[in-house]
């Protein structure tokens, strides 16, 4: 019995889950800048490629 009580203990506590949600909220905003750094640096890349031809031609 004293074994069932932990149990019941340890999936009534609560205290980790506020560390869990702000590591999801980090990993999201984590992915969302490294989504926005990927698309950012393919323009800026499009965007050299096409001064350099046009100062070549």
């Amino acid at each position: 019995m004293k074994i069932m009580k932990s149990i019941k203990k340890f999936v009534a506590d609560d205290s980790g889950i506020s560390a869990v949600e702000y590591a999801l909220l980090l990993a999201l905003i984590g992915a969302g800048i490294a989504a926005a750094a990927f698309a950012l640096g393919e323009r800026v890349t499009t965007n050299i490629t096409d001064a350099t031809t046009a100062l070549q031609g």
